[in-house]
């Protein structure tokens, strides 16, 4: 288990091991998740655009920016 004190300002170095588990670096943002339980999550707020990629299937044949508007005035901004 990993530790760290809060500081008067209410700051806090997080653990070598932690940060690199979570592929963390300096600038990044994290975001802290209060469950039920009271247990308190913390998880990277930032996301390396490199690491989306591949996570959306290419289309299965091109797509003009005319037949995207189309289908934007088609839908009528319905969600």
């Amino acid at each position: 288990m990993s530790t760290s004190t809060v500081t008067s300002k209410g700051q806090t170095t997080i653990p070598k091991k932690i940060r690199e588990r979570l592929n963390l670096h300096p600038g990044d943002r994290l975001e802290f998740i209060v469950d039920e339980d009271g247990r308190v999550m913390v998880l990277p707020a930032t996301v390396n655009a490199a690491d989306l990629a591949g996570i959306l299937k290419a289309p299965s044949k091109p797509v003009t920016v005319e037949a995207m508007n189309q289908a934007i005035r088609k839908r009528g901004g319905r969600r």
